[in-house]
């Protein structure tokens, strides 16, 4: 299996090479990343446990999925692909809004992202893959936020950042 890169871009989304994953996030650099938030009919979020073995943030809760985009894939065609391979379904994606944060880990890795949020609407139940997943469940958007706030630390670090970012766009849009 090859070695997964990442896009590293500057502060305007443009390319500016490709880097192992591992090694960017080693080095801190900026590059592309995305979030998916998929909500039901009753506006809730379907949340995933990450599984036990990732090599890090291990079983802890996130948005329905994200991760990098590859060379030559857009957003869109990225949020797709990762939903399948994370949660077996794909459905339509809308792109909301870009951002740059960056969240240190305990184990000396850096997400240093200009992350591209994505919604979709879906109302079954996900065929998780085992590798990737550990758990899943659908919660109300104000039944995260409160829950965050009481649990912290059985969010990643990202989605803290992340579903402030979600909550704030959608308290000012009409998705």
């Amino acid at each position: 299996m090859t070695e997964e890169k990442v896009i590293l871009v500057n502060e305007k989304d443009e390319p500016i090479g490709l880097m192992p994953k591992i090694e960017a996030h080693e080095k801190a650099l900026l590059h592309r990343a995305f979030s998916v938030f998929v909500l039901n009919d009753k506006n809730e979020i379907m949340l995933q446990q990450r599984a036990h073995h990732k090599y890090h943030s291990p079983l802890l809760w996130t948005n329905t999925c994200c991760s990098h985009q590859r060379e030559g894939e857009n957003n869109i065609q990225a949020g797709s692909r990762r939903l399948q391979e994370e949660m077996g379904f794909t459905t339509e994606l809308k792109e909301l809004f870009s951002f740059i944060y960056k969240a240190p880990f305990d184990n000396g890795l850096t997400e240093h992202e200009l992350d591209h949020v994505m919604i979709g609407y879906y109302n079954e139940v996900p065929q998780i893959n085992p590798d990737e997943v550990e758990n899943w469940k659908w919660m109300t958007i104000e039944a995260v936020k409160e829950d965050m706030e009481l649990h912290p630390e059985i969010y990643t670090v990202w989605f803290k950042i992340i579903f402030d970012k979600f909550y704030h766009y959608l308290e000012a849009h009409k998705v």
